[in-house]
């Protein structure tokens, strides 16, 4: 039996759940996600609990039972707290400025990078090089942020560039230069 599987995943005041099968849909004070769910994998509601179940014992179930039961505990983890990534922008001349849904940076190309944010995600600029996104889905947070740092990943020699805010940047020491004979 999976370890992270087996675990009941509590349903907290609030939140409704609603399971169909293939489906699984968590409705919170923040708003409403749905997932599919593989037909090797079932839920269900009992005691105010979320249970997860699988049919076969092979491998491949046995991945799906574990990563399916995560996906559940964040959608009801996303529709009451909500999830965040903060993003910091260091360089000389980089910044952030929020215009609307539209991010636009300036990462030191000839152009100014605009950024369209996609519905559920929101975002805010603190003193223009700390950019702060929130939403119910995890997944999107994630994928959104990351989407962000790749338009000028940090470099390791002066660490410029889009970074998370926990993320540290291992610095390498650059050219030592020749050697005065």
């Amino acid at each position: 039996m999976s370890r992270i599987g087996k675990n009941k995943i509590n349903i907290p005041a609030g939140v409704e759940v609603k399971i169909e099968p293939g489906r699984v849909r968590v409705k919170g004070p923040k708003g409403v996600l749905e997932q599919g769910i593989p037909p090797q994998v079932t839920a269900r509601v009992q005691d105010g609990h979320i249970f997860v179940d699988r049919s076969l014992d092979d491998h491949f179930v046995r991945a799906l039972h574990g990563t399916v039961r995560n996906q559940i505990q964040n959608m009801v983890r996303g529709v009451t707290q909500g999830y965040n990534k903060v993003l910091e922008i260091s360089g000389v001349g980089y910044r952030a400025q929020l215009q609307g849904r539209t991010l636009t940076f300036t990462l030191g190309f000839s152009h100014p990078v605009s950024f369209e944010l996609p519905e559920g995600i929101d975002a805010t600029v603190e003193k223009q090089t700390i950019v702060t996104l929130k939403g119910i889905n995890r997944y999107l947070v994630g994928q959104v942020a990351a989407n962000i740092r790749n338009l000028r990943p940090p470099e390791p020699y002066k660490a410029r560039g889009v970074k998370y805010a926990d993320e540290r940047i291992r610095r390498k020491e650059g050219k030592a230069g020749k050697a005065k004979a």
